[in-house]
């Protein structure tokens, strides 16, 4: 009579350590047992399995998300569209880290565990409104300016190229050197040698 059933009450916080490439995510029910986890990459389908897979486990009263600014941006609005309470998890304290160890697992685990606690109480910003829509203009602003500071400078133009230098092998130009001045080469040589 003492099985996991009757201690389970379908409820359960999710938490999710992030990074650029792939997502961590562990289950925890309400009483504090690690039901499961699972590693997801960071494309919509992973959000989409992580939400099936969080779902199937019974009703997520939130989803613990580290990095909600950073790397965990675009599942935290994800899950917030999909009608989900996300909350910030911030990093654990370093001495709770030393003492437990480091690994994806283990900081998914530890941030389900803020989120139980009630130490992980920050809701991460929308990321929509005014002052976000004038943050991604500067951010596409900068971009700009660095794109064109590393971009090589523009080549500088040629002169026209002589139109008359190819008229001159045609012949229709006179002969070098003129005819008047062919007397006065030799005589100017010969007072220089």
């Amino acid at each position: 009579m003492n099985t996991n059933e009757q201690h389970m009450s379908g409820h359960v916080v999710i938490g999710v350590d992030t990074h650029k490439h792939v997502h961590v995510a562990a289950v925890m029910d309400t009483i504090g047992g690690i039901l499961a986890t699972l590693t997801i990459p960071t494309d919509t389908g992973g959000f989409q399995q992580l939400l099936d897979w969080a779902t199937s486990f019974g009703k997520v009263l939130a989803f613990g998300v580290e990095g909600t600014g950073s790397y965990g941006a675009t599942l935290a609005s994800f899950l917030r569209r999909a009608g989900h309470k996300v909350v910030e998890a911030g990093r654990p304290d370093r001495r709770l880290r030393r003492m437990n160890g480091k690994s994806d697992t283990l900081d998914a685990e530890n941030a389900a565990r803020a989120v139980l606690a009630g130490f992980a109480t920050a809701i991460p910003k929308t990321a929509d409104g005014g002052a976000e829509m004038i943050r991604r203009l500067k951010i596409a602003h900068d971009q700009a300016v660095e794109q064109r500071a590393a971009a090589p400078p523009p080549r500088a133009s040629r002169p026209p190229r002589c139109t008359g230098c190819s008229t001159t092998r045609t012949g229709s130009w006179p002969s070098w050197p003129p005819t008047g001045s062919r007397s006065t080469w030799p005589r100017n040589a010969k007072r220089w040698l």
